[in-house]
């Protein structure tokens, strides 16, 4: 069976990755686990929405009634999960307010998926893309997620052509650190 490959699919496959990560978090024994897998969510989390900035978004804003408001208010959401997993990132797994940020990044990210997911863009993206864009849309997502940035960069540019621009040099300079400092990414 082959494996779907539209952007519903592909970024409803990353919220579910996402949620197995708060369990991965919940359930650690230990500092280390906990802090890998931190690492693992924060990574993937950089490289979604940096996917969905420079893909997604754009697309909404042409096709979308409200695509601007829209994406206005979930660029705001990424701009606050960021500036969080920005500060989870220099805490030890056993930092007495590790699981305080982990909690308030859980419930970000969960109320960002319910929008995206219901009612807000995933359904109305369907209502107005074709199969043919929606698939075109997944396949440039599942691209930009493989050079994507594996780290917060509150201060990086979140629209194109900025975004664009610097998504890959970024991810590049992080990949090269997460290689060095033997950082776990998923």
């Amino acid at each position: 069976m082959s494996e779907a490959k539209d952007m519903v699919s592909v970024l409803t496959k990353d919220h579910e990755e996402i949620k197995e990560y708060f369990r991965k978090i919940e359930s650690a024994t230990d500092a280390k686990s906990r802090r890998d897998a931190a690492d693992e969510l924060t990574a993937e989390v950089a490289r979604h929405s940096v996917a969905e900035e420079m893909y997604v978004y754009p697309a909404a804003r042409d096709v979308l009634p409200d695509g601007d408001q829209l994406v206005d208010e979930e660029i705001k959401e990424h701009a606050e999960a960021e500036e969080l997993l920005k500060r989870w990132e220099g805490m030890d797994g056993d930092d007495p307010e590790f699981m305080t940020v982990f909690g308030q990044i859980k419930q970000g990210l969960l109320h960002h998926i319910d929008e995206e997911e219901e009612p807000k863009l995933f359904p109305q993206m369907q209502q107005r893309l074709s199969a043919e864009q929606l698939d075109d849309l997944g396949e440039k997502i599942t691209k930009a997620k493989k050079l994507a940035p594996t780290r917060p960069h509150p201060s990086a540019p979140d629209e194109p052509p900025m975004n664009k621009v610097l998504g890959a040099p970024m991810g590049m300079i992080d990949r090269i650190r997460d290689k060095m400092s033997g950082r776990s990414t998923g």
